[in-house]
């Protein structure tokens, strides 16, 4: 299977690119001073900090982001991107599939 490219900037900070059962995956873009409004998902993730810098809050941990950063973020934590001072872009994956871990609980 041919994983397609990741998708250039939209209307949408969060494009997903890649779907399945058990994982997808997307880019995550915030511009400088921007808020990222994001709520807690159902589902483990993983940040892959493509570009930019900026602080990054998990729980109770802050961390200051860049380029190179792997993040991991449990379901169910809150957590955001914040003090943005250079453009963000971020490999997000979702285990399982973004939207499916409510689902996956209640079955598993």
């Amino acid at each position: 299977m041919e994983i397609p490219a990741i998708p250039g900037p939209g209307s949408r900070p969060y494009q997903e690119f890649l779907r399945s059962r058990h994982l997808s995956a997307g880019v995550y873009r915030l511009q400088e001073g921007a808020t990222d409004s994001q709520q807690p998902h159902s589902e483990d993730e993983i940040y892959y900090v493509l570009s930019g810098r900026g602080m990054f809050t998990a729980g109770v941990k802050t961390v200051e982001v860049e380029a190179g950063m792997c993040l991991f973020v449990p379901a169910c934590e809150p957590h955001r991107f914040h003090s943005i001072t250079e453009a963000l872009e971020v490999l997000v994956v979702f285990g399982p599939a973004e939207g499916s871990g409510s689902e996956s609980a209640e079955t598993g």
